[in-house]
């Protein structure tokens, strides 16, 4: 692919947006493949900008090692490689946009766990009854950023490959009149959902932790994780599940992505990599208690949390690997860990959470982070490559989006993506969740088929499992 995708000239436009939400901007755009990137604003850090888009000018898919790229106008071309190295190329002309956006417009989408067999031998192929990309990018040349601080709505425009600048313009007009227009919520818009059964049985699950656990005491590794997945019938529209999600868990990376032929709609706690010109940052998350009922319960939780010598060697072991992964992308002697064994609260849990950064090498971009950190150790295990191969013998297909990452690739060379977990796939009449729960030398079989429970009822709440 020798024509590099996106050109040098973001355009602007600034409307005030005191009066409006992103739920209610995602509402008023017309047009197909909506995405909703926003964080909670408990998350202040993360949650300065929300990013609204529609109508992709352009699609890459991958399966293996067969990558289909899918232009608006309807042309194809298919490539053999891998599909963040075209993704790479695409993406290849960086500009800065003056301003302090993270996001001015490129890819949004997902990179599914099994990118992971094309950089490490981890077994053979399994079989995928979901029929998922093992990569779905989309990409849009005009963007909504929500500057929730400022109270402002920027309409940035990057026009891709043949667009001309009077084109965009005339997107991002019609864009800033659907937000100013009078705006009437549908009535009954809703979703709706079954009870959600397991892939396989409870027992099945306790075998593969016993599995699991002699290799963990023969030496082989010191954990690994085992996940089961769920379904639903499901019914109405899934962004109004969405919106039930986004109040009922609120997390630092909140997402809805409609690809099409599925939707993703999910909260999740943990970024997989983000790149900020040139530092990279990794946030492994180990350690879970819930919530307590009143604070001096949550206060007697946190401390159990802060002083579980179990928990406390998990979330160690995570770190080193992270610090690992940003190791084989960043300038020698850079890498440190700026954020060590805090506890963060969440409506219903609490998590130990570390942060460790570094400085990217010079030649390698945001890809080569995403790459270098695909999967995370806290959705595999440690060593990382012999857990994946294990994972890989023990489970009985595909992970796809689950364990992979969820977020976006900025054109000028910023990216954010979070871990795919507490994530919703909508495909037909039916739901997909997936949980896991990390198996150690004195793991319980019960008490970890328990945790993958416990996890998909706090994400879903009440009994929907």
């Amino acid at each position: 692919m020798k024509n590099q995708l996106l050109k040098d000239f973001p355009l602007v436009f600034e409307i005030q947006g005191d009066h409006l939400t992103p739920i209610t901007i995602m509402k008023k755009l017309s047009g197909e493949k909506k995405f909703l990137l926003e964080s909670s604003h408990k998350h202040q850090e993360n949650g300065r900008f929300s990013f609204i888009g529609a109508d992709p000018t352009i699609e890459l898919k991958s399966f293996g090692k067969e990558v289909e790229v899918i232009k608006e106008e309807g042309g194809r071309t298919t490539f053999i490689g891998n599909p963040l190295d075209i993704t790479k190329e695409m993406l290849s002309h960086k500009r800065k946009l003056d301003c302090s956006v993270p996001f001015v417009g490129g890819a949004v989408g997902y990179v599914g766990y099994d990118i992971a067999r094309h950089f490490e031998n981890i077994g053979n192929l399994l079989n995928d009854p979901l029929n998922m990309p093992d990569v779905h990018l989309m990409f849009y040349e005009v963007i909504i950023a929500f500057d929730h601080l400022e109270q402002k709505i920027l309409i940035i425009g990057n026009p891709l490959e043949n667009s001309t600048l009077e084109c965009i313009g005339k997107k991002m007009q019609m864009r800033k009149e659907q937000i100013e227009a009078p705006f009437t919520e549908p009535v009954g818009d809703e979703s709706e959902k079954g009870k959600f059964v397991p892939y396989i049985s409870k027992e099945l699950f306790m075998e593969r932790v016993k599995e699991a656990k002699k290799y963990i005491e023969s030496g082989d590794l010191f954990q690994i994780v085992l996940s089961q997945r769920m379904k639903a019938k499901f019914k109405g529209d899934p962004f109004q599940f969405y919106r039930k999600l986004r109040i009922q868990n609120p997390s630092p990376y909140m997402f809805f992505v409609d690809f099409g032929e599925y939707t993703l709609a999910g909260s999740s706690p943990e970024s997989l990599v983000k790149v900020e010109g040139r530092t990279v940052y990794t946030n492994p998350i180990a350690g879970t208690k819930k919530r307590g009922r009143d604070k001096q319960e949550d206060e007697f939780l946190e401390n159990e949390l802060r002083t579980d010598p179990k928990e406390i060697a998990e979330h160690r072991m995570l770190v080193d690997l992270g610090r690992n992964d940003l190791g084989k992308v960043c300038e020698f002697g850079t890498v440190s860990v700026n954020k060590y064994m805090q506890v963060e609260k969440f409506k219903h849990v609490m998590h130990i959470v570390s942060e460790a950064q570094g400085q990217l090498r010079e030649g390698l971009n945001a890809l080569d982070a995403l790459a270098s950190c695909l999967p995370a150790g806290t959705v595999a295990g440690a060593p990382k490559i012999r857990a994946m191969q294990l994972i890989n013998d023990i489970e009985e297909s595909k992970r796809g989006v689950y364990g992979g990452a969820i977020g976006y690739i900025s054109a000028d060379g910023n990216m954010d993506f979070a871990l795919a977990i507490r994530t919703m796939l909508v495909k037909g009449d039916e739901a997909y969740i997936q949980a896991g729960a990390g198996i150690v030398y004195d793991s319980d079989p019960e008490q970890e088929y328990e945790e993958t429970i416990n996890k998909l009822r706090g994400f879903l709440g009440g009994n929907s499992c």
